[in-house]
């Protein structure tokens, strides 16, 4: 795409972190990378930080699959003795009753053996063998990933900075991009609050603030700012503890998620639509009591022992949301010289250093070896959308 490799990349969120690391492994020569915060500073703070190859989006899955084997030798990876993604490899577990979800949940769990994926079909003893805590008595399918768990997206973020900066990468903290900067219909660069900077290539990664993007360049980015709600729930009787499977509950009118939190509390928030926001923002809202107790009803239906848990902490996370909960990942038809990844939908975290990679190869003119054209921003115009079958939410 360019012939000199002088790239600046928007956003130092673990997607743009990534993006920059595979751009000086793959033999760029001059990265910049500009954000308004600092690395890992933005939503990538706010990740859950679950780590699966489960998705019903086939394309999905191998990015998920790409990925999960970068985290799981990441100091490999990055070539540095001391990075640490922080992984915990306690399985993924994902279960759903009679309904609406099973048939999804078959044909996902299905498309995962087929690409030998590691997973096993369990019953409802085995399934309590791996999570004590938890109910199992309404559960017609329940899939089970070994490899799967959790991880540190802050931890992964800067050690792909880390690295990208041992191979020449250069990170701009606290610096603002304001617009693009163009000759003709080719985006030159980009215009910041210390002045121009100019490159061959401008990629941005730029999650919830993508909107600015949309108004530099007069082109619609289907997205918009969602924000969701975390909560970490403790009963001393029934501790949640690391050795215990993530549990997806397709039977929760909320699709919960929980994981181990801290070795002993619970992780849960809610795999469905949250909160539109009509603004980007990342500062903590307040959450209200009601929807302490809505969650903790239905952590409780599921986990008995924690009806009388208590509410440990709290916190909320912002999704950048497309209109079929997946990326875009490529350029812009109308802005040459500009790629974008945005849209992630909860997604960012799980698939960034599959999503680098695959993006960096786009900047560099290299083969992908991933069918990318399916994260094309197109698919909105020409109605090929992404929509995963469990509906809208951060399972796809």
């Amino acid at each position: 795409m360019q012939s000199n490799h002088d790239v600046i990349v928007i956003g130092a969120g673990v997607v743009g972190c990534s993006i920059a690391f595979h751009l000086t492994a793959l033999g760029a020569r001059d990265v910049r990378v500009i954000d308004r915060l600092g690395i890992g500073n933005g939503t990538s703070a706010q990740s859950s930080g679950i780590l699966r190859t489960h998705y019903s989006v086939p394309q999905n899955v191998e990015l998920a699959r790409r990925s999960f084997a970068a985290f799981e030798r990441f100091a490999e990876y990055v070539a540095d003795a001391e990075a640490d993604a922080g992984l915990v490899r306690c399985g993924y577990l994902i279960a759903a009753p009679e309904g609406p979800r099973l048939a999804a949940l078959q044909a996902a769990l299905a498309q995962q053996q087929a690409l030998g994926i590691p997973m096993r079909l369990l019953d409802v003893h085995e399934a309590a063998e791996r999570l004590p805590i938890a109910r199992f008595d309404d559960a017609a399918l329940i899939g089970f990933e070994p490899e799967a768990g959790f991880a540190d997206a802050y931890l992964v973020a800067t050690g792909f900075a880390r690295a990208a900066r041992r191979l020449g990468a250069r990170f701009l903290e606290g610096v603002a991009v304001q617009g693009l900067l163009r000759e003709g219909g080719r985006i030159t660069g980009v215009q910041t609050d210390r002045g121009p900077m100019h490159a061959g290539l401008v990629i941005s990664a730029q999650n919830i603030w993508t909107a600015e993007l949309q108004a530099w360049s007069g082109i619609e980015m289907p997205l918009y700012p969602e924000r969701h709600r975390v909560f970490a729930f403790e009963t001393p009787a029934a501790p949640y503890t690391r050795a215990m499977p993530v549990y997806k509950d397709l039977g929760s009118p909320g699709m919960l998620y929980c994981r181990s939190y801290g070795g002993r509390q619970m992780l849960v928030s809610e795999g469905i639509a949250g909160e539109r926001l009509t603004a980007p923002e990342i500062e903590q809202a307040d959450i209200p009591m009601d929807a302490v107790i809505e969650v903790g009803e239905q952590v409780a239906g599921r986990f008995p022992a924690y009806a009388e848990a208590g509410l440990a902490s709290s916190w909320t996370g912002v999704y950048d949301v497309t209109p079929d909960w997946n990326p875009v990942l490529g350029p812009v038809p109308g802005l040459e010289g500009l790629l974008v990844a945005f849209g992630f939908s909860g997604h960012g975290f799980k698939l960034s250093p599959a999503v680098g990679r695959l993006v960096a190869q786009m900047a560099l003119g290299q083969p992908t070896g991933i069918a990318a054209e399916a994260y094309a921003i197109e698919r909105f115009a020409q109605g090929r959308l992404l929509t995963g079958a469990y509906g809208a939410g951060a399972v796809s």
